[in-house]
């Protein structure tokens, strides 16, 4: 099944517990934050006060996406703040073996995020410990970039290591996702659509979540093979 984790990043921030609402009844299944430092990339979004409040209006899975300097300072702030799921990126963590294992101790799901110019390697021995690995499309920073093909590549070698490891650990995949990236990216082997304009910017966002929610089933008609572990993000 593919999940669909809508972005705030795109979202009307003036009216955010309102586009939170409106993804969550239209059946969208995570809520992806965005969270950046102006430092690891060039732009600055939100602290832990926001997904608290946000916390206090809905019941989602929060797929808190750490795009900052040292992120271990942040975890325990974002844990506490509601986070269901922290996501780190590997180029941030000097020590990531600890990191991870930082925010499994909480008793939350762990992911690790590779820019686009980041080898699937740099896994190898975090992997066993991994609920999730974000692939970014498009390299980190702004909403609305256009989606990079070399993407695909590093998902089908990522899905191949995920199997022949027998590791429960989805794909997550976010940059310039919409109908037509989103279907490539679920045939390479993709569990977890991120998707911010083509879901916030839409006419219709309503429609966009379920849109990108039906991709999967085009995939399972085409007879694509993907693995889809149950490891409780739902």
């Amino acid at each position: 099944m593919t999940l669909v984790a809508p972005s705030i990043l795109s979202a009307d921030f003036a009216y955010l517990a309102e586009g939170v609402a409106m993804i969550e009844n239209a059946g969208a299944d995570m809520l992806h934050i965005d969270v950046m430092d102006g430092h690891f990339v060039p732009n600055l979004t939100i602290g832990p006060q926001v997904v608290a409040d946000l916390r206090a209006r809905s019941s989602m899975c929060f797929d808190v996406h750490l795009m900052i300097e040292r992120p271990e300072k942040l975890v325990k702030p974002f844990y506490q703040a509601g986070a269901n799921l922290i996501t780190v990126h590997a180029e941030a963590c000097t020590h990531l073996h600890r990191v991870v294992h930082d925010i499994k101790d909480l008793g939350i799901q762990c992911g690790v995020s590779l820019n686009p110019a980041t080898p699937i390697e740099v896994l190898k021995y975090v992997l066993p410990d991994l609920d999730l690995v974000l692939v970014m499309s498009v390299n980190p920073g702004f909403a609305a970039q256009e989606f990079l093909p070399l993407a695909l590549d590093k998902v089908r070698g990522l899905r191949r290591m995920l199997d022949e490891t027998a590791s429960p650990a989805r794909i997550e995949i976010d940059g310039g996702i919409n109908e037509q990236t989103g279907l490539k990216a679920v045939e390479a082997g993709v569990d977890i659509l991120v998707a911010g304009s083509f879901i916030f910017k839409s006419t219709n966002p309503a429609e966009a979540v379920k849109v990108l929610k039906s991709l999967g089933k085009q995939r399972k008609q085409g007879d694509s093979p993907l693995a889809s572990p149950d490891n409780g993000i739902n």
